[in-house]
């Protein structure tokens, strides 16, 4: 069947602008923008087909995350989190234990805030805690071998990166694979569906990067002196809990509640229970991140020195980042025109003779969805390889005959797993930048972690397959 003039026009652009991502020789954002440009301009599609992706509901659950996420880091409320896991008395100084420590709080806070944000915030406090402790142990003449620098960095930039699966929001690639898989499988995934999936990959991630990197990097001391003073004298100084910093848990609170309640009543009430199919229609998650977002800038925050009470968050304050945003709707909109001009389908059935035919043919797809999205997301950013491989994945699917939703959300949550190389990810980046971890330790830790996510990520999406 041959492909309609639009999508011959559509075809160059989309290979330019792979080219592009992939090299970053623009900023991931003036690639997407370009390529919605030109398709309007090559005659693909109008303008306000190809730019209506740009105000998709998903792009206003990017923008209340956001503010979210920076209300949480500007009180501090991140920091109160990870000095209160690191404090816990069952770490007590024990290199193991505090590896661990790192990564539960890494992952914790990554779940709902930025995972550069969270790796930049837990750089620092892993910084402190080393001071600490090459001090402390200078005194005691126990110092931890170079290697348990290496391995504490590591697991900052690898935690981070792997907490992100955790919910829909914690990381672009999620949202905009879920974009795809709404749009162009007709399946809405709740936040609670998301979490059913993410919270159980992200526990067993979390463990086998911890024990990689107690096995490949091992301090060479039982107990590390410093440690539980450090904590403790930070913690300490956070002093006792604003009314911003009240406010702002009361608002995520709220948030997360209502972010997560329309999946319970699912469970307990019925698909068909009016409560239910109102939340659906009334409550989608951008609109509760709206709501998170409004509030902060209604309740109160703390003391201006000048006097008065000032907000939990001044709009001044409320960084967006508009470069996961129009990334965003660029890649959609440019994956909405592989399937609308029908070069989407054209790609899938080319290339449909590497899967085999039969019962086979979905775990097949599901692991090459895997393999191909964590090669990719090595050699280019985690946000360009979901806009890549999803919606190929999905063509592919449906030229085969398959359901295409495991493989999209396979593909979905390997796009986040690129560990080898300092460009794979901005959390690789900042801890490589500290210079204490050596290019063969992020290589080869890095390897062997991408190799079990391959494992694991398409395990769990084999058996949730299955159920």
């Amino acid at each position: 069947m041959p492909l309609s003039p639009e999508a011959v026009a559509l075809a160059p652009i989309l290979l330019l602008v792979i080219v592009l991502w992939v090299t970053e020789a623009l900023p991931l954002a003036v690639t997407a923008l370009l390529g919605a440009v030109a398709c309007v301009v090559a005659g693909v599609a109008p303008a306000k087909e190809v730019f209506r992706p740009f105000a998709d509901p998903l792009i206003f659950l990017f923008i209340g995350s956001f503010v979210l996420a920076e209300a949480i880091r500007l009180h501090g409320l991140d920091r109160r989190l990870a000095y209160g896991v690191l404090s816990v008395p069952g770490i007590g100084g024990r290199p193991p234990r505090i590896l661990a420590a790192v990564a539960l709080v890494c992952v914790l806070i990554s779940g709902f805030i930025s995972n550069t944000v969270t790796a930049a915030m837990m750089m620092a406090i892993v910084s402190g805690i080393l001071v600490a402790v090459e001090s402390a142990s200078r005194e005691h003449g126990n110092p931890p071998a170079p290697a348990f620098a290496t391995s504490l960095y590591l697991c900052v930039a690898f935690a981070a990166s792997i907490g992100g699966l955790a919910t829909p929001i914690g990381t672009p690639p999620n949202l905009i694979g879920l974009g795809f898989i709404r749009d162009q499988v007709g399946v809405r995934v709740s936040f609670l569906g998301w979490c059913a999936i993410g919270v159980p990959l992200v526990a067993v991630m979390t463990t086998i990067a911890v024990a990689v990197l107690v096995w490949m990097f091992p301090a060479g001391v039982d107990r590390l002196e410093g440690v539980d003073r450090y904590v403790a004298a930070q913690r300490n100084r956070l002093g006792a809990w604003t009314v911003g910093q009240k406010s702002v848990a009361a608002a995520f609170a709220i948030t997360v509640t209502l972010w997560v309640l329309p999946g319970v009543l699912l469970v307990l009430l019925g698909a068909s229970h009016p409560l239910c199919i109102w939340l659906g229609k009334r409550l989608p998650e951008g609109i509760v991140a709206l709501i998170g977002a409004i509030l902060l800038l209604l309740l109160p925050g703390d003391l201006r020195p000048e006097g008065g009470r000032r907000r939990a968050l001044e709009w001044r304050e409320a960084k967006i980042d508009w470069d996961i945003v129009l990334l965003y709707g660029g890649g959609m909109a440019l994956g909405e025109l592989c399937f609308s001009t029908g070069l989407a389908g054209h790609i899938g059935q080319s290339i449909t003779g590497w899967i085999p035919a039969g019962e086979w043919s979905g775990p097949v797809l599901i692991v090459m969805a895997v393999v191909v999205a964590v090669v990719t997301s090595e050699f280019t950013s985690n946000t360009a390889s979901a806009n890549m491989v999803v919606p190929v994945v999905i063509a592919l699917a449906r030229a085969t005959g398959v359901d295409p939703l495991m493989a999209a959300l396979a593909a979905t949550f390997a796009s986040s797993l690129g560990f080898m190389m300092p460009v794979s990810t901005p959390c690789n980046a900042l801890v490589y930048g500290s210079g204490r971890i050596p290019l063969r330790s992020m290589m080869a830790s890095g390897a062997i972690i991408d190799i079990l996510g391959i494992a694991v990520v398409a395990t769990a999406l084999l058996l949730a397959r299955g159920t």
